[in-house]
């Protein structure tokens, strides 16, 4: 993990909620900024391990301790963040008796990290508000390695002043954490984001194949292109391991799947036209028949060779 630099801030009581790959380094995020978590995760094995990271000699003694449902984690809260699977999950860990909105003091506020759809961003910002509680979609972007890094972008929708609240404890784990509008706005932008990895991974895949059957040295082409108009996050990041075949950094093509089913469920309602999308939504389908389940985004190419 890169080392951060934390802002000081007055150490607040927290909970996280779904301790997978983004979660787990996020809680340990909080807790080295100085911040109290309790943590739960359907899993509890994790639960265990974070907490096991910041006892003994790290000066962190009871940094992190964990509770075996979501209810009970928010206890006493004043901020409770969640970074879980999809809709249905995040339902589950949110709502009914052992949810965290039943747990939850009057005015805490719900940072939800998950990317899910607007709907039921907008449907959990309106039982929190009957409940005198807030709600902010938070979706981020950066994928694990930002994760460990604590360097993630988060794109918000809620409330001005719930999203004041979170903001400088959530800057111990991103780069930026904006708020883009109402709610729902945080996880329309996130769809943007994937409309735009999903369109340059597979224009990247087309060239680095082209290159190829062309004869060229593709690591060497790409430094070169690198430095002009071609340029772009992608293939900085994976260009070259999209040429050595290597496809295991992180987001995988299954989340890519579940992000892109998401996108274009909401253009079916907004009547957005998204042709490309689509057909890279098919190829990633390719991927997925291919064994490519696990690998990483930029997998893309393997369709191609």
């Amino acid at each position: 993990m890169t080392s951060k630099t934390y802002e000081p801030i007055s150490a607040r009581r927290v909970a996280f909620l779904g301790l997978g790959v983004m979660g787990y380094p996020m809680a340990g995020h909080l807790a080295r900024a100085g911040h109290q978590v309790t943590v739960y995760n359907r899993t509890i094995s994790k639960s265990i391990a974070l907490c096991a990271e910041f006892t003994g000699d790290s000066g962190q003694k009871d940094a992190v301790n964990y509770a075996e449902t979501p209810r009970q984690a928010v206890a006493g809260a004043e901020l409770v963040f969640c970074c879980v699977g999809n809709d249905e999950d995040l339902r589950s860990v949110v709502l009914g008796a052992d949810g965290a909105f039943a747990g939850m003091r009057s005015g805490a506020v719900l940072v939800d990290h998950t990317t899910a759809s607007a709907n039921v961003a907008r449907e959990l910002d309106g039982r929190a508000k009957e409940l005198g509680l807030h709600f902010v979609d938070a979706p981020v972007s950066g994928g694990q390695a930002g994760a460990q890094n604590g360097v993630l972008t988060v794109m918000c929708g809620g409330d001005q002043a719930a999203f004041d609240t979170a903001r400088p404890v959530a800057m111990a784990f991103s780069k930026a954490f904006t708020r883009l509008g109402d709610s729902g706005a945080g996880q329309l932008a996130k769809m943007v984001n994937q409309i735009c990895i999903a369109g340059l991974v597979q224009g990247l895949a087309e060239a680095i194949a082209f290159g190829d059957s062309a004869g060229l040295d593709m690591t060497q082409v790409l430094d070169v292109i690198g430095k002009g108009a071609a340029q772009s996050w992608q293939m900085d990041n994976r260009g070259k391991t999209m040429v050595a075949g290597q496809f295991d950094f992180g987001f995988a093509v299954d989340w890519m799947r579940k992000d892109l089913g998401l996108v274009l469920d909401e253009a079916r309602r907004n009547g957005a036209k998204l042709p490309v999308t689509a057909l890279v939504d098919q190829f990633y389908a390719d991927v997925q028949q291919m064994g490519g389940r696990r690998w990483d985004t930029s997998s893309l190419i393997k369709r191609l060779k």
